[in-house]
C-alpha cells in the first residue's frame, strides 16, 4: 500500500512540475559601474554652462605627454578614446579604461573675434 501512495505522489509532482511555468534564466552578474558615460556627461555639462566667449580646455597627462583633448569617443561604457594635440601640435590619441582616466579642465576666455573651441563628444547610438 505504501508503494502505491509513493507512486501517486511522484506522479502528482511530475504533473505539477510539467504544468508549472519555467523559471526565468538567472540574471547575469551586474556590470561594473560604467565610468565612461559619467565622464562624457560631466564634460557636456561643463560645456553647456559656458558663455559665448568662453571655451573649456580639457587636458590629459599620459605617458609623459600633456594632451589638449579635442574629442572624446566612447566606444563602450568602460573605454574612452581621447583625440587631441600634444605640445608639438602632433595629433595624439589616448585609449584608456574610463575608470583610470584623469582629466584636467579649465575655462578660458577666447580672444575677441575668435570662435571658441568645443570638445566633440562622440557616443555610439544604442542598438535598442
Amino acid at each position: 500500500m505504501a508503494l502505491v501512495d509513493i507512486t501517486k505522489q511522484i506522479a502528482q509532482e511530475m504533473i505539477l512540475s510539467a504544468t508549472k511555468e519555467p523559471e526565468p534564466p538567472p540574471r547575469p552578474a551586474a556590470a561594473p559601474d560604467a565610468a565612461g558615460p559619467v565622464v562624457v556627461g560631466q564634460i557636456q555639462a561643463m560645456q553647456k554652462a559656458l558663455k559665448d566667449d568662453e571655451e573649456l580646455m580639457v587636458w590629459c597627462h599620459a605617458g609623459g605627454d600633456k594632451i589638449r583633448v579635442m574629442e572624446i569617443f566612447l566606444p563602450s561604457p568602460q573605454v574612452v578614446v581621447l583625440t587631441g594635440v600634444d605640445a608639438g601640435r602632433a595629433m595624439t590619441r589616448v585609449v584608456s579604461g574610463a575608470a583610470a582616466l584623469q582629466l584636467v579642465t579649465k575655462t578660458a576666455k577666447v580672444p575677441a573675434g575668435s570662435k571658441p573651441v568645443r570638445v566633440a563628444l562622440v557616443v555610439p547610438k544604442s542598438k535598442d
